[in-house]
């Protein structure tokens, strides 16, 4: 018996092989399709591309010198000709900076600088006067929104800038004053509770109109350029939370006033043309 059941474990053991064994099958599998796509392949052009390529790799060329990657001469007649000088050429293009580039990523800079330090003076605002439940700032990579609770500036389902928050308006356009670079929207947000009055037949017509009455007031204070401007009402369809209990109904119902930047994070830079 025991003989029968250590030769019974030897075979089990002998089996290890297979793991080896289906590894180099994957390889050969993987060496056949490489081998094959090759074949597809100009040997010539081939050679070309990968000696530019090992140019740019190992030529230690900046972001900010002119490449010095050799060209890649093509015959116009082949099929695969456009496709691999688009190629070519987007591979440049990641390489090559050009100066309209480096102004771009200037004033990128100098426009983060602008948000921080607008976002600095209204956070000292909102602190100094006790507006934390009320207002609130955040920045992104594409603007600075300024959002202020709807209880701040209007009585229920009115558009009527109360007046008291005509000193807050005058504080804020004061503020965006200063950097008169930027586009503006004052967007107007309620929540899902329909409205239908005389004056509002729709969540639409109430946010719309208690954005264009916050703006004609910071219009008025700051005197800034009205091209600056858009106005907009968004309704019900651009909540912030949840919807399904008062304290988030409160919170979607509110105005945002949006400093955009010129040139956004995810912009992609100007490069060189061939």
């Amino acid at each position: 018996m025991a003989k029968k059941r250590k030769h019974h474990e030897e075979e089990h053991a002998d089996e290890t092989w297979l793991i080896p064994y289906a590894d180099l099958l994957t390889l050969l599998l993987a060496l056949f399709i490489i081998l094959f796509a090759s074949s597809e392949m100009d040997s010539k052009k081939y050679d070309q591309i990968m000696r530019s390529l090992n140019s740019a790799f190992n030529g230690g060329v900046s972001l900010f010198e002119k490449s010095q990657i050799p060209p890649i001469t093509l015959d116009p007649t082949d099929k695969n000709h456009d496709k691999t000088q688009d190629f070519t050429q987007q591979s440049r293009s990641t390489i090559v900076l050009t100066e309209a580039t480096k102004e771009q990523l200037a004033q990128m800079k100098q426009e983060l600088e602008d948000m921080l330090e607008l976002q600095k003076q209204l956070n000292q605002y909102i602190a100094d006067n006790g507006l934390s439940t009320q207002l609130e700032t955040k920045l992104n990579e594409d603007q600075l929104v300024i959002t202020i609770r709807d209880n701040a500036l209007f009585g229920s389902g009115s558009a009527e800038v109360k007046p008291e928050a005509r000193r807050l308006a005058q504080a804020i356009g004061a503020m965006l004053a200063k950097y008169p670079n930027y586009q503006i929207e004052v967007a107007g947000h309620t929540d899902n509770i329909p409205i239908s009055t005389a004056q509002f037949e729709t969540n639409w017509d109430l946010s719309s109109k208690r954005a264009l009455n916050f703006f004609k007031i910071l219009l008025q204070t700051s005197q800034i350029d009205q091209k600056r401007f858009s106005v907009i009402g968004r309704g019900e369809f651009q909540p912030i939370t949840t919807n399904a209990t008062a304290e988030g109904r409160a919170m979607n119902r509110r105005v945002e006033v949006s400093i955009l930047r010129n040139i956004k994070t995810g912009t992609s830079l100007s490069a060189p043309t061939q």
